[in-house]
């Protein structure tokens, strides 16, 4: 007959199970950490092969340095795309050019209307009629696309040719991209 016994009301048995259960769970906790343990130092020795730590510490103060020099570029070279920036969009930087015949007996659509404007599609567009007798220039001055004298129709395609000179060249891009394709 054996006889049981029990320590704080609970079986000697139970106990000792509970106490193998969690040796097995504290060595598998043990091989895990292990193996990590195991990855850290092989990457710091990766890292520190060959290097003293004096070497490294240089390194990484090198580096913070660089560091910091490329950031006070990049503070500069913002702040210099900021100011060219500001004088681009005052800039004319947009065209729209239309040739014609301005009047019957002429040929060769030697008369032209040049519209040049900036971001805001402010400007002016130029005018140039060629006959037999001369040549006739007219500038007029266009605010936000609007002009207030009155426009030819000309006039008016040279200025919405140069409005939408973006989305004329983004077809033509994506146009030479299909094409590569």
């Amino acid at each position: 007959m054996i006889l049981s016994t029990s320590v704080f009301g609970i079986r000697l048995e139970v106990i000792i199970i509970i106490m193998l259960l969690l040796i097995i769970l504290l060595f598998a906790a043990f091989v895990v950490v292990f193996r990590q343990l195991q990855i850290i130092t092989r990457k710091y020795y990766t890292l520190t092969s060959g290097k003293k730590a004096k070497d490294l510490e240089h390194i990484i103060l090198r580096r913070f340095k660089e560091m910091d020099k490329v950031k006070a570029r990049m503070k500069h070279f913002s702040k210099d795309h900021r100011t060219f920036k500001g004088h681009l969009d005052s800039c004319y930087n947009r065209m729209g050019l239309v040739k014609y015949d301005a009047f019957e007996n002429m040929a060769g659509e030697l008369s032209y209307s040049l519209a040049l404007l900036n971001q805001d599609n402010s400007g002016f567009v130029i005018s140039s009629m060629h006959s037999k007798e001369g040549c006739f220039s007219y500038a007029k001055e266009i605010i936000k696309g609007e002009s207030y004298i009155a426009l030819s129709k000309e006039e008016k395609e040279a200025i919405q040719k140069a409005i939408t000179i973006d989305e004329e060249i983004q077809k033509m891009v994506n146009i030479e991209e299909d094409d590569d394709i």
